[in-house]
């Protein structure tokens, strides 16, 4: 019960703040945009499942489908597809809402995708830490795997 307590106070606080997710030159996010983020700060501390794609467990394009599917959004189902899907946008330009890809292991040229939230934020499902949130520009980690941006809402 205390989790959601706090989850509750989190996603209030998002919402609240929603000038801090809007790009700059805007003062607040879209509705469309503040209800992803809601959606995904809903299952914040999910546990990753390989393949999963329902709150008992998500990978990272199994969390980004269910966070869009409410808005109507059709995504590929792996990370490396939905790339070539949307418009690419620039990191100086990117907005809420916007996915963010990442290449993390040899695999393919991207591996893992989140939702970026504004203020170098991103939501997503790591095999590590489940349904976190973590700095696109983390210079231990994801800053060095950032491989690109794409917009698939209006």
């Amino acid at each position: 019960m205390k989790k959601k307590g706090i989850l509750a106070v989190a996603m209030t606080s998002v919402i609240a703040l929603g000038s801090l997710f809007a790009p700059v030159g805007t003062s607040t996010a879209s509705a469309a945009n503040e209800s992803l983020v809601t959606k995904a700060m809903s299952v914040l501390g999910t546990p990753y499942k390989w393949g999963g794609t329902s709150k008992s467990g998500f990978d990272c394009s199994g969390f980004l489908n269910y966070v869009f599917k409410g808005e109507k959004v059709s995504l590929p189902r792996t990370a490396n597809a939905m790339y070539s899907k949307g418009t690419p946008v620039s990191r100086s330009q990117l907005r809420t809402g916007d996915l963010v890809f990442f290449k993390t292991s040899s695999r393919a040229a991207v591996t893992h995708a989140g939702m970026y939230l504004g203020s170098g934020r991103f939501i997503h499902s790591s095999s590590s830490s489940g349904v976190s949130i973590n700095s696109i520009n983390d210079k231990y980690y994801w800053g060095s795997r950032y491989v690109g941006a794409k917009r698939v809402t209006k």
